[in-house]
């Protein structure tokens, strides 16, 4: 089968577009027809190496972790799946995605695709909205609260501030000025240009103090010890990247880590299909471009939405 392939820690730009064996699903196990594919900042982060200390990767390494397409295989002892079924799944990161075949466990990370959720939206839907959910569940959001999002037009962002302004929080959600309109649509409340204002200061303005949950998506390590001024004592401060065990203020900091509960992704794709959560998609790229569509995504030359490989 084609597949997107490193063959070792290195650069982007050794990827290539190769055939490899295709995979077999072992118990419990789909084999899936990729239709198409999403991409998410750690795919890089693997293909260069910069993970591999906490996440080592066997090579040749085909890329790719978010995946819809249709029920090939029925592994032993899989239930609830039948050839033809059409689905959305995350397998982590073995075996890849990008590729005209996968396999993934039947289990909380994969979920049956409803009718008018189309296989676009559907590879962009895995890995970001269940780190959004998680990330709510780490917030402990409750209706009045005030949350700030920064990193809110990227593909968990854009997740986590509709499911915020749903739960019933004001949501202040960072974004440049061309990008403005688009987080209003997804429930943000204020936005804030985080090209021309600091945002720990205008969120402190537009709330009237500190906050009682602060979501830091683009800075790590020390960085977080100014955003954690956003957030007021006895409230949280939330990353999905690593940063200081311990602050100098009494703060609760979660570092979220993406963990699907059964159901989670289920309930997920079926929001989207019935058009009570949105999936911004910037871009698609055929197979054959998977190493451009890869490069450019982590130039961060798209500031909303995510970007799909389409198989």
């Amino acid at each position: 089968m084609k597949a997107l392939v490193a063959p070792s820690y290195g650069p982007l730009d050794q990827l290539v577009v190769t055939d490899v064996p295709a995979p077999r699903p072992g118990p419990g196990e789909l084999l899936v027809q990729v239709e198409a594919a999403g991409l998410n900042p750690l795919d890089s982060a693997l293909v260069t190496g910069a993970m591999r200390a906490m996440m080592p990767v066997e090579h040749p390494f085909v890329v790719g972790m978010d995946a819809a397409g249709v029920v090939k295989a029925v592994g032993e002892g899989a239930t609830g799946y039948e050839i033809g079924d059409a689905v959305v799944a995350y397998t982590h990161f073995h075996p890849g995605t990008i590729a005209e075949y996968t396999t993934v466990a039947v289990g909380p990370n994969v979920a049956k695709r409803p009718t008018g959720l189309d296989a676009v939206r559907g590879a962009a839907l895995p890995a970001a909205s269940v780190t959004a959910e998680c990330i709510m569940a780490a917030a402990e959001a409750e209706a009045g609260r005030t949350i700030l999002i920064i990193g809110a037009t990227g593909g968990v962002g854009s997740f986590t501030v509709q499911l915020a302004a749903q739960a019933g929080m004001r949501v202040l959600a960072t974004a440049a000025p061309a990008d403005a309109d688009y987080v209003r649509s997804l429930g943000a409340h204020d936005v804030i240009d985080y090209t021309s204002t600091d945002p720990v200061k205008e969120s402190q303005r537009l709330a009237g103090g500190r906050l009682d949950v602060v979501l830091d998506l683009i800075h790590r390590g020390p960085a977080l010890l100014d955003t954690a001024d956003a957030v007021k004592d006895g409230g949280r401060l939330l990353s999905t990247l690593m940063g200081p065990e311990t602050f100098e203020r009494d703060i609760t900091v979660v570092y979220v880590r993406m963990a699907a509960t059964e159901g989670m992704l289920q309930h997920l794709a079926e929001r989207v299909a019935a058009g009570t959560l949105s999936v911004e998609v910037a871009a698609t790229y055929p197979l054959d471009d998977a190493p451009k569509a890869l490069a450019e995504f982590a130039s961060g030359r798209y500031s909303r939405g995510k970007v799909v490989v389409t198989v």
